[in-house]
């Protein structure tokens, strides 16, 4: 890239200026010359294949679930990346997301509705902007109460808003259609090139491109001078307001950003199921936001990627697998914030650290026993929390059920005692383990710091 730069006084050619007396003394005339900017190579690489996993994925997993699946990530990771721009970039802790996406989800189906009546001429590929629209209006009005105050209170008046929105979705039923919801039909209007969006697959690369460009925008925005205010009011609010700018005001308007891709999320949801009900603006869906947003890493940009594909494996597989998910969901949960509360991204970053001084190497072994270790536990523990969901909701069915393949009998003492012993045994093997990890890292990282030191310290 070509940047004109104009040197100074001391690179600039010195003549003597035209039409000046002779003897005078001479003005520096700059002189204007050309440096080469170079490009970021990683970030096109990984913007680029970014693009070619959403272009490929399809492809690959080719059953009708696996595109919904796809779909719905799309989705997810949208809304998460949206909600990280209060969480992680602004360090607003908001309990009330799902309304954005929910009052653009019901106004995207609305909108989707007047199109299939003929009442207006929109492509459907286009009404998860109308969403996106719907909900920066609402967020005009709701964040400028809800962005004058900030930490708790700012926590606190999300969590009303949320449940004053859901409250008014019972209220209002000619709106919000009641308990069962405004449903629709996206195979409507004209089709450009055959794409009726009626297929899953065509709907799905239709999500993948407002992923891709959502993505895109919401990573441009970190690098603004509003997304660097943000985080600037996020750390120190008070230098903030010394320095002129008005910490509201920065806030409010980052709000309104989130809930339009907030909202665009909601009307590519709405096209996906082709109905929205109450359940859609509801606390449970605010807090799923902010736990898997939480579990993917809320301090890195490509976190809340991560959650969101995890919140769509969580939602639909792993609640086929066991009636137990939410108790596992809740432990992963509390295990992360004890021992990683950076999320999975954290844990990411942390090893390509090591591996960039060339130790990653020395860690598998320790890697791989406590992930043995860890799965001896999960398993001794899975078993008993299954023994316990069984006796609660299956007890007609009798005492046997089955668990990873191996019969298991709820009223029998040799299930119970052989789950225990499991799950005492992997403890402490984990326990063991752990601590010869952590001696391990802790050496590295001593080696790291020396090695930065040092390499300060050489003459360049």
């Amino acid at each position: 890239m070509l940047n004109p730069t104009a040197s100074g006084a001391a690179g600039a050619s010195a003549s003597p200026a035209a039409g000046a007396p002779a003897g005078a003394p001479a003005r520096s005339v700059p002189t204007r010359y050309y440096s080469f900017k170079p490009y970021n190579v990683g970030r096109w690489i990984v913007w680029g294949l970014f693009a070619i996993v959403l272009a490929l994925a399809p492809m690959v997993f080719t059953s009708s679930l696996a595109h919904t699946m796809l779909s719905q990530m799309g989705i997810a990771i949208i809304v998460c990346l949206s909600y990280n721009m209060l969480l992680g970039q602004g360090g607003m802790l908001s309990f009330g997301h799902a309304v954005y996406s929910g009052m653009g989800a019901f106004l995207a189906i609305h909108t989707l509705n007047l199109v299939s009546d003929g009442a207006l001429p929109l492509p459907v590929s286009l009404v998860p902007i109308a969403g996106g629209l719907s909900a920066a209006l609402f967020a005009v009005v709701f964040g400028w109460v809800t962005t004058k105050k900030a930490g708790t209170p700012f926590a606190m008046i999300t969590l009303g808003i949320g449940e004053l929105v859901w409250a008014s979705a019972l209220m209002f039923p000619e709106f919000f259609g009641g308990e069962g919801g405004i449903s629709g039909n996206r195979v409507t209007g004209s089709s450009p090139w055959g794409i009726t969006y009626g297929p899953q697959v065509q709907l799905y690369y239709l999500i993948a491109v407002y992923t891709f460009v959502c993505t895109a925008l919401m990573f441009a925005f970190t690098r603004t001078p509003l997304g660097r205010m943000l985080n600037a009011v996020r750390d120190n609010p008070e230098r903030v307001e010394f320095v002129g700018y008005d910490t509201q005001k920065v806030r409010y308007i980052a709000f309104i950003i989130s809930a339009f891709f907030a909202g665009i999320s909601g009307g590519l949801a709405a096209l996906n199921f082709e109905i929205v009900t109450a359940e859609v603006v509801s606390a449970a869906r605010s807090g799923a936001y902010l736990l898997f947003t939480f579990l993917g890493g809320a301090t890195f940009f490509f976190g809340p990627i991560i959650g969101g594909v995890l919140m769509v494996l969580a939602f639909v597989l792993l609640s086929e697998f066991t009636k137990a998910w939410l108790l596992y969901l809740g432990l992963l949960f509390l295990f992360m914030v004890m021992y990683a509360p950076g999320g999975i991204a954290s844990l990411i970053m942390m090893n390509l650290r090591v591996a960039a001084f060339g130790r990653l190497r020395e860690l598998w072994v320790s890697y791989l026993g406590l992930a043995v270790t860890g799965l001896v536990v999960l398993a001794g523990a899975a078993a008993m929390i299954e023994m316990v969901y069984h006796l609660q909701l299956n007890a007609a069915l009798g005492p046997e059920l089955k668990f990873l393949g191996m019969p298991l009998n709820a009223h029998s003492v040799e299930s119970w005692v052989g789950a225990a012993f499991v799950l005492v045994t992997g403890l402490g093997l984990f326990e063991l383990t752990r601590r010869a990890y952590v001696q391990q890292w802790g050496e590295i990282q001593e080696y790291i710091e020396k090695e930065i030191k040092r390499r300060e310290t050489m003459p360049q």
